[in-house]
């Protein structure tokens, strides 16, 4: 009955409505008093501390002219998640990259995944420290991927803040320049954690699912997985605000560089053009770049372009801190 409930409410909301700012989110928790969900709020991922346990190299897997990628474990909460690192040749300290790889079925993920590795690979030979996380429940990654352990996704979230928390304290990177890459569900990961940790001074958000979970819920509800119910949909609506990096926007540091294919059929491009706007009427520094003939994974020309302005922004963003190590 709780499901159907807050279902029908669901149903009930305009996906456009007004999304409100953070005090009236924060306000909106404290009436209604759900403490189950407390966790998944904004306040309480900002209350709480990262970067506990451990990071270890565990092997190389591959050696080229330009890096050299290893694989890498980390904890999270008591969770043992695994990923790839690419270092740069040279002593450092380098700016560090942070790609963050959208929906792939969990049960068949590998790491490295190609699909992102490209785009990791291509940042480490510009220079950049990259690292790519698996996420909980992905590959070798210990936890849960999907249902009521990791509503919203805020799990993935709290394992990018404890890997960046980690990446500060590795001796060979500048810990004031760390910067996102996100694509799609990554992109939204990407949204959550800046909302977080506002020590991050760039991101790039590429084909990114939204920062407003109605939105995500919906899609995710209807599009991609046809299903009546997501496990969210237990979750109260007055809630959905604290818990959406949307309602945080004004909070937000860092630097913002968005890509879209117009063509996109599976995030559409609307919401990446309200996403910059928002931000432009903040006065948050953010570019909106949009491929007309491109999908939700940019090929060709597209790529290489996309590249080159990544390349560029982060550049400009994360090479302007010099590093306290470097004397």
């Amino acid at each position: 009955m709780r499901y159907l409930i807050a279902l029908c409410l669901a149903a009930s909301l305009a996906v456009a409505a007004r999304v409100p700012v953070h005090g009236q989110a924060t306000a909106a928790f404290h009436r209604t008093g759900h403490e189950p969900y407390r966790e998944l709020t904004l306040a309480h991922l900002r209350e709480r501390a990262y970067g506990s346990g451990t990071f270890q190299v565990e092997r190389t897997l591959q050696v080229t002219s330009a890096f050299t990628r290893t694989l890498i474990r980390f904890d999270s909460d008591g969770l043992s998640v695994y990923g790839f690192m690419n270092t740069p040749r040279g002593r450092g300290p380098f700016p560090v990259v942070i790609v963050l790889h959208g929906y792939v079925n969990p049960r068949t993920y590998r790491t490295p995944y190609a699909y992102t590795q490209r785009y990791a690979d291509a940042l480490a030979r510009e220079g950049f420290l990259v690292l790519h996380p698996d996420y909980r429940g992905h590959g070798r990654s210990e936890g849960v991927a999907e249902g009521v352990d990791n509503l919203f996704r805020v799990g993935y979230a709290v394992d990018v803040l404890n890997l960046a928390a980690h990446a500060r304290r590795l001796p060979n990177v500048n810990p004031d320049a760390i910067g996102l890459f996100g694509h799609s569900m990554g992109g939204g990961i990407a949204q959550r954690v800046i909302a977080v940790d506002r020590d991050i001074k760039a991101v790039v958000l590429y084909g990114s699912m939204s920062g407003d979970e109605r939105l995500n819920i919906e899609r995710i509800r209807n599009v991609f997985r046809r299903v009546p119910m997501m496990p969210e949909d237990a979750v109260p609506l007055e809630l959905w605000s604290a818990i959406s990096p949307i309602t945080y926007l004004a909070d937000v540091q860092a630097a913002i560089e968005i890509h879209h294919g117009a063509r996109d059929l599976q995030v559409p491009i609307e919401w990446s053009r309200d996403l910059s706007q928002r931000l432009s009427a903040l006065g948050k520094p953010v570019t909106l770049f949009e491929y007309p003939e491109a999908g939700h994974i940019l090929r060709g020309q597209d790529y290489a372009t996309m590249m080159h302005r990544v390349t560029d922004f982060f550049n400009r963003t994360l090479r302007s801190n010099p590093s306290p190590r470097s004397g």
